[in-house]
């Protein structure tokens, strides 16, 4: 299953807005460094209706080599995870509906 390309991306925001596909590049562009730059710098950059990219910090762990067993131990690392918003999750997978049963 092949998602959407860059250049897809823009064209199909250039026909949203109905602007040139220079002007949707120049956009995707910035609004792909301003993500970076402010999750650097703050540790969280929010897109609205989206979610947000936050850091986290993993402690050091000691975990097991699954090709021989052994024990080894991981370090620990700074990394960056996405945590959906609420309505685009709901969105594109729907929580299942509840069937409340009658108790007789």
């Amino acid at each position: 299953m092949a998602g959407m390309t860059k250049s897809q991306l823009v064209r199909r925001l250039a026909d949203k807005v109905g602007t040139d596909k220079k002007t949707a590049q120049s956009f995707l562009n910035h609004l792909t460094n301003t993500a970076v730059k402010e999750t650097k710098k703050n540790g969280v950059f929010s897109l609205p209706g989206l979610g947000r990219f936050v850091v986290a910090h993993r402690k050091a762990r000691s975990g097991r080599n699954p090709m021989s067993g052994d024990s080894i131990q991981i370090k620990a690392k700074t990394v960056v995870t996405f945590r959906m918003a609420k309505r685009a999750k709901d969105e594109i997978a729907p929580p299942p509906d509840r069937i409340i049963r009658k108790i007789r």
